[in-house]
């Protein structure tokens, strides 16, 4: 008989938990590169709060870190990619909130 949960770890070294897991991280990380392109080309960072940024990235942070420590597998990949969007994007904001407050 056809298990999944066996397929799944065999296969891709994932467990059914972190399917779901990897689908919240999904659904967190879908509007980055929205919020990133409009940040790029517009240039407008008016109500972006660094603060929040930055708490994301360390949530993401600590996401990565229990992942190395306990629950290794590809879901890992899906956090380092939300941090490199989130970070971008801080860089971003912190750069043209230092040009905005020049002029």
């Amino acid at each position: 008989m056809f298990d999944i949960n066996e397929f799944l770890i065999s296969s891709f070294q994932i467990r059914t938990t972190s399917i779901f897991e990897g689908l919240m991280i999904l659904c967190f990380g879908a509007s980055w590169p929205f919020a990133l392109w409009k940040t790029y080309s517009t240039k407008d960072v008016k109500g972006k709060s660094v603060r929040f940024l930055v708490l994301i990235l360390i949530g993401y942070l600590f996401g990565i870190i229990h992942k190395i420590l306990y629950n290794t597998d590809i879901v890992i990949w899906l956090y380092f990619i939300n941090f490199a969007m989130i970070g971008t994007d801080l860089t971003l904001t912190l750069i043209y909130k230092m040009r905005f407050q020049k002029k």
